[in-house]
């Protein structure tokens, strides 16, 4: 009898420490950190700057393992850093990819690999959307349309003038230059005195926008009435060119462009750029949401788009304090 007891004892007393060490298993387990990799496109403008900086903060802040690569523009270099994060079994990969086709491939070994994929700012064109399980993003066709519609609305100051139209296109094959493009055509499709006579491509790049606009003026001089740009950095380049050609931005010919950054404002407190469409690179925090849920197994939208307005000249000296990138 005594022995039956000791034996009982014994037995609780091992059950009790094999429980506590399960628990402590447990709880080592759930603290062990969310590991994200990050494919960034580069670091071609102040907008992808400060969607950089909101994703890194975002990962500090929620105690997110980010491991971050910039692509530097180039497709193949985020297919080597998503296949980088399938070989290092990360919990799950998001990325803002460079173009929107050509993903299929490496995405269905991240989904073998049973890594969930989200996407950001840019979304992508595969056969199977189950690939991917959510786009974090702004709807880049609508902004194309508030950046055709608020010309219309310009032009009925006007109704007799024709306007001649240049568009800086962002880089080839990319969604926002797709969808922007897309989205502008729509709004200004059956007003015969708007039209576009020259596009091409200034890579979303300051630099590149100078060189194009620069290019446009040689050939097409003042017959260029107004300026669509994709993104703000290549509106700003088309500023420079057009300064320099000794002509008024703004005034002379009037300049549209997407996005929303400090420098966008800044210009049209100065008069050179009358309206900016937004586009918010804060995407940070949100990311980290949707990955902790995605991993908990919670359902998430297919799309999530981000709430954005239209900025023009006249609201940009009262809007400039609260603008954060």
């Amino acid at each position: 009898m005594t022995f039956s007891r000791r034996s009982f004892l014994g037995n609780a007393i091992q059950l009790a420490i094999i429980t506590i060490a399960g628990f402590g298993s447990a709880s080592a387990l759930a603290a062990k950190p969310v590991v994200m990799g990050f494919s960034q496109v580069g670091a071609e403008s102040e907008w992808r700057t400060a969607n950089t900086l909101s994703i890194k903060d975002a990962a500090k802040k929620d105690g997110i393992n980010l491991k971050f690569a910039d692509a530097q523009q180039k497709q193949e270099n985020q297919v080597k850093a998503i296949r980088s994060f399938i070989a290092q079994k990360v919990d799950v990969i998001a990325f803002s990819p460079v173009v929107e086709t050509g993903w299929d491939t490496v995405l269905r070994e991240a989904k073998a690999a049973k890594i969930p994929v989200i996407l950001t700012d840019r979304a992508v064109n595969v056969t199977d959307t189950s690939l991917y399980v959510t786009f974090i993003g702004s709807d880049f066709v609508e902004e194309g349309r508030r950046a055709g519609r608020w010309l219309l609305e310009r032009a009925k100051k006007t109704p007799d003038r024709t306007l001649n139209i240049v568009e800086l296109q962002g880089t080839v094959g990319s969604a926002p230059a797709i969808d922007r493009k897309n989205g502008f055509e729509q709004a200004i499709a059956g007003n015969a005195k708007i039209k576009i006579i020259r596009s091409q491509t200034g890579d979303f790049t300051r630099a590149k926008g100078k060189e194009v606009m620069e290019a446009f003026l040689k050939s097409q001089g003042k017959n260029i009435n107004v300026v669509y740009a994709h993104n703000d950095d290549m509106a700003i380049g088309a500023i420079q060119a057009i300064e320099e050609a000794g002509m008024k931005p703004g005034t002379d010919i009037i300049i549209i462009s997407i996005d929303g950054v400090k420098g966008a404002f800044e210009a049209m407190i100065a008069g050179k750029l009358n309206v900016t469409v937004e586009c918010s690179p804060l995407l940070g925090p949100q990311l980290m949401q949707v990955a902790r849920d995605v991993l908990a197994g919670k359902p998430v939208p297919k799309r999530i788009t981000t709430e954005e307005g239209v900025f023009p000249a006249e609201v940009a000296a009262k809007e400039f304090p609260n603008r954060k990138y």
